[in-house]
């Protein structure tokens, strides 16, 4: 079940609203309600937002995403559609059942800190508790504990104008951390910080995020925040979702001209990973296989370099030609297998990471999981030409020697 759910979400200001809804089913665009004194600031929204997830809507001023996540809070209610949080249909709710969402299910993180100035620190964290009438030691306890883990441990009874602008964005994370919710809504919450320090709050999300799996919405106008933190991003223009996917699909797929423009300036490799950009290997060898089998597959594909694989795709390590025909003359029935010379990255590693071990090899990167088995290649001419705008990569997939696609294996005793 997802933890948000918004379908045709629609939000019209003006006098007559419900004539907007209608107008905009028969076609008309936000200059012909304009004229009927009508403003569409949402239309059509649906979305998911799966449990766990990043969920970052991203548009320019004005594309309507601050009045999506303010329809998804409460604050605003939509003209039309419908709009599920935690399985509850909250569109029509009263003002008390708004209330006990927003107090028990969803917390907030604010663009300009929404802090108390007269109280401390720890009072502004535990503030969501006093309102749910949690007692003062919990609160206090909870509070401390979300300072913890933000970074401001031993600054509970420290004023907001003691601190930085970034010390006072991550109060407003602890306050929302120690509401306990499972959501949390985030509208520009890191945009009024200096670039560097947006950049630590976008790393402390992420490592909280990797511990406590909240399932956060995110507002930004800032398209490289928005692929860096979105497991799942929604592009909007003039109210509309134009877009939705992960941020290799809107990369290397822009479903509209707008969309392509809009991610021609985006620095690729810190989006694209390993893992979006590999490739099936031409060819590995088997542990057993021997010289013989192995120098026979490197000539047929023109490879220098062949991956040492076994059945289940456990990477040995690597044999060069040389090296290879070299056993061959010496009548060696052992592969000349370089374990050390094989460079490997996990599938989620970021291309800005790949450069340096691509410098060092001249062999292909592989890619392994967790377990070590190998997912695919990345030979340099691929990691090379995912820098260009215009590549979209196809071959994505398991690679290995069992994999049953093209890939020639050599087993133990091949000539």
């Amino acid at each position: 079940m997802p933890a948000i759910e918004a379908s045709g979400l629609t939000k019209v200001f003006g006098r007559r609203p419900q004539r907007g809804v209608r107008m905009l089913r028969e076609g008309a665009d936000r200059e012909q309600l304009q004229r009927e004194g009508l403003t569409a600031a949402v239309i059509d929204a649906t979305f998911e937002v799966k449990p766990g997830e990043i969920f970052v809507v991203m548009g320019l001023s004005g594309s309507g995403k601050s009045t999506l996540i303010r329809m998804v809070n409460g604050l605003l209610e939509p003209t039309a559609g419908s709009l599920t949080i935690d399985g509850q249909e909250v569109t029509n709710l009263s003002d008390a059942g708004l209330r006990d969402v927003r107090r028990n299910k969803v917390s907030m993180v604010f663009q300009h800190f929404a802090l108390l100035p007269h109280r401390t620190v720890g009072e502004n964290a535990a503030y969501a508790l006093e309102l749910r009438g949690v007692s003062r030691a919990e609160r206090e306890q909870r509070a401390q504990e979300a300072l913890g883990m933000v970074g401001l441990g031993g600054w509970g009874d420290s004023l907001p104008s003691q601190l930085s602008g970034g010390m006072r964005q991550r109060v407003g994370l602890a306050r929302a951390l120690a509401a306990g919710t499972d959501i949390m809504l985030m509208d520009e919450a890191f945009s009024a910080l200096d670039p560097l320090i947006r950049k630590e709050m976008q790393d402390q999300l992420l490592e909280l995020q990797s511990e406590l799996g909240k399932t956060i919405l995110f507002i930004t106008h800032d398209l490289n925040e928005a692929m860096r933190l979105g497991d799942h991003v929604a592009m909007m223009r003039d109210g509309r979702i134009v877009q939705s996917g992960t941020a290799e699909q809107i990369l290397n797929e822009p479903a509209t001209d707008y969309v392509a423009q809009f991610v021609a300036d985006v620095d690729r490799t810190k989006v694209l990973t390993a893992g979006t950009v590999m490739e099936r290997p031409v060819a590995v060898v088997g542990p057993d296989s021997g010289p013989r089998a192995a120098h026979k597959l490197m000539r047929e594909h023109q490879v220098s370099s062949l991956l040492v694989v076994s059945r289940d795709r456990t990477v040995h390590g690597l044999i060069w030609e040389d090296d290879v025909a070299d056993a061959v003359r010496q009548g060696s029935e052992a592969l000349p297998i370089k374990s050390d010379d094989v460079i490997r990255v996990s599938p989620d590693t970021a291309l800005a990471e790949l450069f340096h071990h691509a410098a060092a090899s001249r062999a292909p990167l592989a890619v392994v999981n967790q377990a070590g088995r190998l997912e695919g290649i990345i030979p340099r001419v691929t990691l090379l030409s995912a820098l260009s705008p215009h590549q979209s990569n196809g071959n994505h997939g398991d690679a290995g020697a069992d994999s049953g696609d093209d890939t020639r294996f050599a087993p133990a005793g091949a000539l």
